[in-house]
This record gives C-alpha cells, sequence and structure tokens, in this order.
C-alpha cells in the first residue's frame, strides 16, 4: 500500500505527459482553487462581525486570525510559483471584519491570477523558495498548490468547529 504523499507523486507523474498536452494539471489546480475560494469567503462570512475576535482557548488564533491566516499562506505559497501581478500584502494585524473578508478575497483573486498565468510545464517545474517553505524542499508548482489547497482545507475544518461552538451551522451543512 502506498503511503499517500507517495500516492499523490505517482498520480501527478502519471498524469504530466496528458496534463502537458491538454492542460489537465493548470485546469484542474484553477477549478480546485476556484471552487475552495467559494467555500472559504462563503464559511469566512458567516460568523457575525461581533464574533471576528472569538478564539475557543486563549491558546488558539481568532475567528479573524484564522482568515487571515489563511490569506497569508495563500499568497506566500502561490506566489512561489511567480507571477507578472504583484502579491497583495496581507496585514496579520487587521481586526476589522470587512477588511479581514477583504484581505482573504484579494489573496484568493492573486492565487487565480498566478494559476491563470501558469501551464503544465510550468506547473511541473521547480517553484520558487520562500522563508515559510523550508520545510518542503525542493517542490514542483503544482505540488505547492495543493499544500496549500491542504492547508486551508485543515484551516477550514478548525473554523467549523468555531461556528459550531458558537451555535451557527456552517454554510455547507445547512438545509434549506
Amino acid at each position: 500500500m502506498l503511503k499517500p504523499p507517495t500516492l499523490v507523486c505517482v498520480l501527478i507523474s502519471a498524469t504530466v505527459g496528458l496534463g502537458a498536452q491538454t492542460g489537465l494539471l493548470q485546469d484542474g489546480a484553477l477549478r480546485d482553487w476556484t471552487s475552495q475560494r467559494e467555500m472559504l469567503l462563503t464559511i469566512a462570512a458567516a460568523m457575525p462581525d461581533e464574533k471576528f475576535g472569538y478564539r475557543p482557548t486563549p491558546a488558539q488564533r481568532t475567528w479573524g486570525e484564522q482568515i487571515l491566516h489563511i490569506a497569508q499562506a495563500n499568497v506566500n505559497q502561490v506566489g512561489r510559483l511567480g507571477s507578472k501581478r504583484p502579491a497583495p500584502p496581507i496585514d496579520m494585524t487587521l481586526t476589522s471584519p470587512a477588511a479581514i473578508l477583504s484581505a482573504l478575497a484579494d489573496s484568493f483573486d492573486y492565487g487565480t491570477a498566478v494559476l491563470k498565468e501558469q501551464t503544465d510545464a510550468t506547473l511541473i517545474q521547480q517553484a520558487g523558495n520562500t522563508r515559510f517553505d523550508q520545510f518542503m524542499g525542493p517542490s514542483a508548482g503544482v505540488r505547492v498548490v495543493y499544500y496549500v489547497v491542504g492547508h486551508t482545507w485543515d484551516i477550514y475544518g478548525q473554523m467549523v468547529v468555531y461556528l459550531r461552538l458558537n451555535g451557527i451551522a456552517p454554510p455547507a451543512s445547512q438545509r434549506f
């Protein structure tokens, strides 16, 4: 049985030949990024403004800090792919709900622009390194994209708990 990281590498390797001709990697990454953008903007806006300072325990981030953490990770990670578009600044000290939500949207918009500039060929090339990526080592661009997508889903899971602790059903769980 292959371990998950090994399986992902095998799957990516198996699609590289196809992707170089069809845009498979770039198209898939852009679809996944866009889908995640919509889900994160929706959940981020689900918490009432007066609860953006909520934290379940003193050691945890506030709701607003969780959102800013995602925005910063998006910009730092996707920025490794290189882009003509300048990265938006993410001010980690923001407290205004409107400003925090705007930073999140800006980070996803930046990621969309970066991904639209990519090709399958550039996605299989080594991404640039930043001070935030030392633990990953050399990585193909597609690995960087799916690392940040996975990271964001991890934080999304934490955000679901924050909402439920405040008596709010997460948007994806609401029944209409």
